[in-house]
């Protein structure tokens, strides 16, 4: 073969995408892995692309829930973020999505070193701590608010004896906030635990060992050995809680009685509620929707490659 004549390859394929899906298409095993998928493209399309597509295409015309009006490209979304309730339903998931996802991920750690432990009765204490994780959150916010309540409500009794407040709980969008923070990091720190107590039994517990015989003590093993370990882990959780927090809305719905605004229950409002405000409310839907994919991207891109790199 004379030189300099390229060699015949496979790869070359690749730079021509036409002449690349024939040669994929033409052998049996890539053709039959094709038909496989097919239908679950097709239903993840049908059930999760065509309704985004379609609430993007309402966001940016003067509709309404029986008809689509003309095109106003991005009237809605200014009309949105002019909109003070949705600058308070702004400010009100953030201070909870932080406040929240931050307590439970302090307490999710300290629980998980505490479980990670050989003790008697590990496996029932374990199983018991998952109870708050169980209950709807509905059912969770009725019965804290049940016993915030002024007259007969046993937390707002023993804070009132306490002297800790003196206007009734409920009554206060303050008290309401914390409140609301407070059931929520009651409910979720067992799910946060739960997956940082996975992410802790996969580390070998001979490099704890090694580093115990070398003299590191409790909190240097801690943090030279336990946190970087556990960083997969903590990312994983945080990334689905804080999705999580950031639609909060029958938590608010339910413990405010409609008086916490978030950006969920802004939505509710202007696509379900008001006739006038569909479309705007769709804009704010898309919005929101755009917020968690940017969250999302930022924990796997940025805090994901840090990580990767330290590891």
């Amino acid at each position: 073969m004379a030189e300099g004549k390229p060699r015949s390859s496979p790869n070359r394929w690749s730079s021509y995408p036409g002449r690349s899906l024939r040669w994929e298409l033409g052998r049996d095993e890539r053709r039959t892995a094709y038909y496989m998928i097919f239908p679950a493209v097709l239903l993840i399309v049908a059930i999760a692309f065509f309704p985004v597509a379609y609430s993007l295409y309402l966001s940016v015309h003067a509709a309404s829930t029986t008809q689509v009006g003309d095109y106003i490209g991005l009237g809605n979304y200014v009309l949105v973020l002019q909109d003070d309730a949705f600058r308070v339903g702004l400010i009100n998931t953030t201070i909870f999505t932080v406040i929240s996802v931050t307590l439970e991920l302090l307490l999710g750690i300290g629980t998980a070193l505490g479980l990670n432990q050989a003790f008697r009765g590990r496996g029932l204490v374990r199983a018991a701590i998952l109870v708050p994780w169980a209950f709807p959150t509905v059912i969770s916010a009725v019965m804290w608010r049940l016993m915030l309540q002024d007259q007969v409500g046993v937390i707002s009794y023993v804070a009132r004896t306490l002297g800790l407040i003196d206007t009734p709980i409920l009554s206060d969008r303050s008290s309401l906030m914390v409140a609301s923070i407070g059931v929520d990091v009651w409910q979720s720190t067992p799910f946060m635990t739960l997956l940082l107590l996975a992410g802790l039994q996969t580390i070998p517990t001979e490099v704890i060992e090694a580093a115990r015989v070398d003299g590191a003590t409790a909190v240097q093993r801690f943090f030279k050995i336990t946190l970087p370990l556990l960083k997969p882990a903590m990312l994983v959780a945080v990334l689905f809680r804080t999705l999580e927090s950031w639609s909060v809305y029958d938590l608010f719905w339910v413990m405010g009685d409609q008086q916490l605004e978030s950006l969920s229950t802004y939505v509710y409002k202007g696509v379900r509620i008001s006739e006038l405000q569909f479309a705007p409310g769709t804009a704010a839907a898309v919005l929101v929707f755009a917020s968690s994919i940017v969250i999302a991207i930022f924990f796997i891109k940025v805090l994901g490659m840090q990580t990767s790199t330290e590891e």
